[in-house]
């Protein structure tokens, strides 16, 4: 059921230098951006809404009975896009959790969007996500799979201990695939988007190494799939195969 005080945003932009104008590539007769706002309305979890700082993107979106937001040109990250976006909708404050879905993500499953604010029933978690095990034997060493290290915090739960472009944790069992949506306490979000960008943040460029270092505690749910992120040619052509066949992920 959606809630009132959980708002789904969808930063978006057009300036992806492998892909450009990605957000509006055409997917089965839709735009990409339009796939993924479908899909976390069908969470149905709360306000779906795109936040950009295009034009093009915004009028994709609002042809299609989406809802987008402008924001300036200038963020350094989805975070603090999904920030200004947030104090645009929200001046009264009475949205309490703010799920960032990655606009790239046309296959990710409304269920799996559902999942990520699971961890947020304790009020310990400051930020929620999810990851996947890894399966493939070519991730394990794979620089542009980013692993989410962690320790049991309950039934397909991790608490996270650290994200690493690296193999890890070393020795045998399994790794973890960490999937890049999250879900924050407004207040999470105000403190993360002030702090300036950690020293492995920097040296790992992952930016949720920052929330780590300052303290912030990180929980991800399991889940049992990969949405496929689209950043090339050949993954706009995946995922179009992918979607022409009704399936929403991969393993």
């Amino acid at each position: 059921m959606a809630r009132s005080d959980t708002l789904i945003l969808i930063p978006a932009r057009m300036a992806a230098t492998r892909l450009p104008g990605k957000p509006l590539k055409d997917i089965g007769g839709l735009p990409m951006i339009v796939h993924v706002v479908r899909r976390a309305m069908d969470a149905g979890i709360g306000r779906v809404a795109v936040a950009t700082d295009s034009p093009q993107i915004a009028a994709a979106v609002k042809s299609h009975g989406g809802e987008a937001v402008m924001t300036r040109a200038d963020h350094p990250s989805g975070s603090d896009r999904i920030f200004e976006a947030l104090g645009t909708i929200d001046a009264g404050n009475t949205i309490a959790t703010i799920i960032n879905v990655q606009g790239d993500l046309p296959t990710i499953a409304p269920e799996d969007i559902r999942a990520v604010v699971t961890p947020l029933e304790d009020k310990n978690v400051d930020i929620s996500t999810l990851a996947a095990v890894i399966h493939n034997a070519d991730e394990h060493a794979n620089p542009n799979v980013v692993k989410l290290v962690g320790t049991s915090a309950g039934p397909n739960r991790l608490r996270a201990l650290y994200f690493t472009r690296a193999t890890a944790p070393t020795g045998d069992g399994l790794r973890y695939h960490h999937i890049g949506l999250y879900a924050y306490r407004r207040e999470a979000l105000a403190r993360f988007v002030a702090l300036p960008p950690s020293p492995l943040e920097q040296r790992e460029k992952l930016e949720q190494l920052r929330a780590l270092e300052a303290g912030m505690r990180i929980d991800a749910m399991i889940v049992d799939s990969v949405p496929l992120g689209v950043d090339t040619p050949d993954d706009l052509e995946t995922a179009r195969s992918i979607l022409a066949g009704g399936s929403s992920t991969r393993q």
